[in-house]
């Protein structure tokens, strides 16, 4: 691979900055679309206002955890025809190192890449039905998309390297029961497709059910999420051993403490040996200015993009965040 340092992908930043700023301008718009799903959250939030908006139950305790607030401030975005509501985090990495870029996709070598690249993720969501079963039962649609641009490298004309997208439906209900000395605050049931879009050899999708668990303890929550991957004809497969890589599902920790969020992604097949496969991904996020946090991530493992899934790699990135999971 071509030898290039953090410093000379600054300076080349730099120089190819006046040729970008169209599409650099064009992420910021579709970033700042999810922002507007924060627009409420300097409004006072109580836990009793919050259940009866959502079909959540009630609590008499004076604590809001963060999820309450979240539960409350994500109601006050779906009934604003104007606004849309937050999914997953919605970031920008302006500045990310890739250990192995894959140019697959792209029809590029990986002696063609830079080691730094961009990364930023668009993820938003919306009711459509609400209160299908009495006070509780509520249908959701989300869209999420991860990209991959080599923002930097004019050799190769600064092409986005991979785009996955993922479009959702989810069924929640809200619970109020112990488990394992945490909260049981939510099992959402839903549906996922995710596909990088491509055709022939560079095409990736698979298609899953799961079943969420949404835990609390304060400031803590624990999201366990296994999913079922549906069958497909071998014809039709583009990836039949993405289990052996993704495993069957993942473990997300978030925790909130004075408006920074730390949170650990953790993913594995569970197999023993040289078959054991996953990945771990550590985020921090921290007040920068007004809805603007400062975000710094760290990915190691298999499958951060589906043009990855069986390869492994390590990524740092910083950037800013707009939505983050609490």
């Amino acid at each position: 691979m071509r030898p290039i340092s953090v410093i000379e992908s600054y300076l080349s930043a730099r120089r190819s900055i006046g040729r970008r700023v169209s599409g650099f301008l064009l992420s910021g718009i579709l970033l700042a679309g999810a922002a507007g799903a924060q627009a409420a959250d300097s409004a006072p939030v109580t836990d009793t206002a919050g259940a009866a908006a959502t079909g959540a139950p009630s609590s008499t305790q004076a604590y809001q955890s963060p999820l309450d607030k979240r539960i409350a401030i994500e109601q006050m975005s779906q009934d604003n025809p104007f606004v849309l509501t937050s999914h997953k985090p919605t970031y920008l990495l302006p500045i990310s190192y890739n250990s192995r870029p894959n140019g697959a996709a792209v029809g590029e070598g990986s002696d063609d890449l830079d080691r730094i690249e961009m990364k930023f993720q668009i993820s938003l969501k919306f009711t459509v039905w609400r209160h299908l079963f009495g006070d509780n039962g509520h249908l959701s649609l989300a869209y999420t998309q991860q990209a991959y641009w080599q923002a930097y490298n004019d050799d190769i004309s600064s092409p986005f390297r991979e785009t996955d997208h993922e479009p959702e439906a989810m069924l929640t209900f809200y619970t109020d029961f112990d488990a394992l000395g945490m909260r049981n605050r939510m099992l959402v049931f839903g549906f996922v497709h995710q596909s990088n879009g491509r055709t022939e050899e560079s095409s990736r999708s698979w298609n899953r059910l799961y079943a969420n668990f949404v835990l609390e303890r304060r400031n803590l929550v624990i999201s366990f999420r296994p999913w079922y991957r549906l069958p497909e004809e071998a014809k039709d497969d583009d990836n039949p051993d993405i289990d052996d890589y993704l495993g069957h599902g993942d473990l997300t920790l978030a925790y909130e403490n004075e408006r920074n969020v730390y949170s650990l992604l953790f993913r594995n097949n569970l197999k023993t040996g040289g078959d054991n496969h996953g990945a771990i991904q550590l985020d921090w996020s921290f007040p920068l200015k007004d809805k603007i946090k400062g975000y710094v991530q760290i990915f190691n493992g298999y499958g951060e993009s589906l043009i990855d899934y069986d390869s492994s790699v390590t990524r740092l990135g910083f950037g800013i965040m707009l939505n983050d999971w609490l």
